[in-house]
């Protein structure tokens, strides 16, 4: 298959900013096996703010540093109901939020939920990736090598 030149060539692995967040350098998993963009989270409070609904959470943005915690605020564009890979369902949060993968930048729906079994804290689903990417398996951090891991 030959790459398309308006799509970028990315790593099962990559480093990725969620910049209305302040959430920069986070390993992302590109997952063509989920639908949906899922975001690790954990103590999830729901507040209103002019007159629209938002949550705010804590998260831990350095994989090297789980002791490492920030609290973040987003605006809830709705909730979705989710099929895990262990056939469960759940009712998570949805946030628009603006996403970027080297230079590329473009929007995201974003769900937040507890991933503390899973390997990394956010996954990129095909939604948010169509149109966009195209993803070599065999490859990690095409866009930028995750310098402090080693």
């Amino acid at each position: 298959m030959v790459d398309k030149p308006d799509k970028v060539r990315v790593g099962a692995l990559e480093l990725c900013d969620l910049p209305e967040l302040e959430i920069s350098q986070l390993n992302v998993r590109i997952d063509t096996g989920a639908k949906t963009s899922s975001l690790h989270v954990d103590n999830i409070s729901e507040f209103e703010k002019n007159n629209r609904k938002w949550v705010s959470f804590d998260i831990h943005p350095d994989i090297h540093n789980v002791d490492r915690i920030v609290r973040r605020d987003a605006k809830v564009k709705g909730t979705r109901i989710v099929k895990s890979s262990n056939g469960g369902s759940e009712h998570r949060y949805v946030v628009d939020t603006l996403f970027q993968l080297g230079v590329h930048q473009w929007r995201i729906d974003l769900t937040l939920t507890d991933r503390s079994g899973m390997s990394y804290l956010m996954l990129l689903g095909r939604q948010a990736m169509e149109n966009r990417i195209i993803v070599d398996p065999g490859e990690e951090f095409l866009l930028g090598n995750n310098s402090g891991s080693e």
